[in-house]
């Protein structure tokens, strides 16, 4: 009897070691895996509000609901439940209401509805018609600020039949939002307990990014009031009394691009990010952190030594200190700026993100953070050091087998130094491995020390997978941001190749299997490589372009275009040049998957239309997937998961032979 029970005890423990090995990560898994993000500290700092995005499979959809979590890590409750999504969270500033944005009992759009955090079901504050895109409560707590844009049809119902679109704009159409006419987002008062709804300004410009003074007189707000501001990014900072008819003061008069102000909780300064460039467009850029004095004199730039994009600056509640996300090299930290020295100083810094910072005259702090094997959850940061605050990912992460992420570095073949991240199925030395170099977009963007749920996929199916940061990142400095100023396809693709040439010598790569692919601007590199480098066995180019004559006018992108390349007319040897990959599309002997969203005005599909017909013709092995109702970006769960599928498989077919 005693031996049978220790039998049945061993055979219960071996079932259990077996039932919880981690199994490989596959696209599915997609569906399991949540957002965390919009950490607001309550006014006592005790408690923290956010949104948790869940996939409801049910619906092919994600569904934001608000948590809370308590500073001290013991207590964590969802706040809302249900099939309308809720976000935008905000603490009323006693403290005893959280506000939110939700869809919920509404046929116009988002409204904001408050909870009563002494109990109580949830009530509908405002009932605008208007797209409501961003709210804040005054200090005071009577009023809220909100940005609502013109309704259209003038808020009444759609006619059965549209009305014809009147197109009389120089930037006439934009991703997601379509083609562009004359509606304009602009600020509004409404009074918490009368529901009195005020217009703060109007007109044919927009306003955004509205917040309040300590004292509740005052609203910032960022605006570009060029004669035409379809064609310059000329933001800058304004003030406006919260009244009614008042007039706004213009604060900065720096011609590129002011944003994001800041009021220092003394009411003294104001905070906000500025352009490195002051040129009416200019892709390859990075953010400063600057402050003025609240009528717009004394502007100090503070981080132009750092050469790096700095951003999410937040005041500290001494009024002397900011916090602040610098952009380097894979990573992004968290620094600080004292304001009467200047000095900046670095709080917290390793191989891994912040994306937010959060924090109140509580003098709490909380940031976002994620690593190559944690997607963003929350942390509170006490002395410089993190402690973990949210576990949303812990549940699905126990039941799957990650990649190993290491960063690595290679040398251009013009002598360029450039930064990597290779993810490998496993951590053993010098294995070899079929490789996909998967390009990121932007190109103003990095490949970072976070979790990216894509190039972990390939990785789980057997593949090394590389992100390079090719000249035009971000994260190195602005010169080497801006070395493919109007010279596509030429710096990136040396990179891109030499960081190949690097990992094969490192014994990772099997230079006899190696595949490429990205989107956006990563999915026009795999054009411009494959066109310049036939080693590829398999590559899958999604929301990209080739023939770049023909994009002018049929995207979002006219501004840049102008300033940078010149008009087709005056420059066409230039734009013939950037197309090399359609002009030399013989060349290619690669097969590649093309993928696009049919409503993408970012980068719109007859960019993978052309290439897909110019590998037709030549009998190149090629498939073209179009998601209908995307845009540049897949929202759809089961789009995501599909296109996952698509790549396994299509570099499966090619690379596993």
């Amino acid at each position: 009897m005693k031996r049978t029970l220790l039998l049945i005890l061993a055979l219960s423990a071996a079932f259990n070691v077996f039932a919880q090995q981690k199994k490989t990560l596959k696209p599915a898994d997609v569906y399991r895996i949540p957002t965390v993000s919009d950490p607001q500290l309550s006014p006592d700092g005790k408690w923290v509000a956010y949104s948790v995005s869940e996939v409801d499979t049910a619906k092919d959809r994600r569904v934001s609901h608000l948590w809370m979590q308590s500073f001290d890590g013991k207590e964590s409750i969802e706040l809302t439940h249900g099939e309308e999504a809720a976000s935008s969270p905000r603490w009323s500033p006693d403290g005893k209401y959280l506000s939110f944005l939700s869809s919920r009992d509404s046929k116009t759009g988002s409204q904001v509805w408050l909870i009563d955090r002494r109990g109580g079901e949830g009530v509908k504050l405002t009932n605008i018609k208007g797209d409501l895109s961003d709210y804040a409560w005054s200090p005071d707590g009577k009023r809220l600020v909100m940005v609502i844009g013109d309704p259209e049809n003038k808020g009444k119902e759609e006619p059965k039949t549209p009305k014809p679109i009147v197109i009389d704009r120089y930037h006439f159409k934009q991703d997601i939002v379509g083609y562009l006419q004359h509606l304009h987002s602009h600020l509004y008062l409404i009074d918490v307990t009368t529901k009195k709804l005020d217009t703060l300004t109007r007109g044919d410009k927009d306003e955004s990014s509205p917040v309040w003074s300590p004292d509740s007189k005052t609203i910032a707000f960022v605006s570009n009031r060029s004669a035409d501001p379809d064609k310059n990014q000329n933001t800058d900072i304004f003030t406006i009394d919260a009244r009614p008819g008042a007039s706004m003061l213009q604060l900065t008069t720096w011609k590129g691009r002011d944003g994001n102000p800041q009021w220092s909780p003394d009411g003294r300064y104001i905070s906000y990010l500025r352009s490195t460039s002051d040129a009416d467009y200019m892709m390859y850029d990075q953010s400063v952190v600057c402050i003025m004095d609240v009528v717009g004199q004394n502007n100090k730039p503070f981080t132009l030594q750092l050469d790096r994009p700095a951003g999410a600056q937040t005041w500290a509640k001494d009024s002397k200190n900011i916090v602040f996300i610098v952009t380097d090299d894979r990573t992004r930290y968290l620094a600080n700026i004292n304001i009467n020295s200047g000095k900046i100083t670095t709080i917290n810094k390793g191989d891994y993100v912040f994306n937010d910072i959060a924090t109140n005259l509580s003098g709490n702090w909380v940031v976002q953070k994620t690593d190559p094997y944690t997607p963003a959850e929350l942390f509170a940061l006490e002395d410089k050091k993190l402690r973990r605050l949210t576990f949303h990912h812990d549940e699905w992460l126990n039941t799957v087998q990650l990649a190993y992420a290491k960063g690595f570095e290679s040398t251009s073949v013009d002598g360029t130094k450039v930064s990597g991240i290779v993810l490998t199925p496993d951590s053993i030395p010098n294995k070899k491995y079929p490789l996909i170099l998967f390009i990121h977009g932007g190109p103003v963007g990095q490949d970072e020390f976070g979790f990216d749920a894509t190039r972990q996929t390939l990785a789980a199916a057997g593949y090394a997978v590389a992100a390079v940061n090719y000249r035009g990142s971000n994260g190195r400095g602005l010169d080497y941001c801006k070395a493919i100023y109007a010279d596509w396809g030429n710096k990136e693709v040396k990179d891109l190749l030499g960081a190949v040439d690097q990992l094969e010598k490192l014994g990772i790569a099997d230079p006899d299997k190696l595949g490429i692919g990205g989107w956006s601007y990563g999915g026009i590199l795999t054009d411009y490589t494959i066109a310049s480098d036939t080693r590829f066995k398999a590559a899958a180019s999604g929301a990209g372009s080739a023939l770049q004559l023909s994009v002018y006018g049929s995207d979002q992108y006219v501004l840049q275009y102008e300033n940078e390349i010149g008009t087709p007319w005056k420059n066409a040897d230039k734009w013939i040049q950037i197309s090399y990959p359609f002009f030399h599309a013989d060349k290619i002997k690669t097969p590649v998957l093309f993928m696009s969203g049919l409503k993408d005005f970012n980068v719109p599909t007859i960019g993978s239309e052309q290439m897909y017909e110019a590998l037709r013709t030549q009998g190149i092995p090629t498939e073209l997937i179009l998601y209908p109702n995307q845009f540049h970006g897949l929202t759809k769960p089961s789009y995501q998961v599909d296109r996952l599928q698509r790549y396994v498989e299509w570099y499966d077919k090619y690379l596993k032979k």
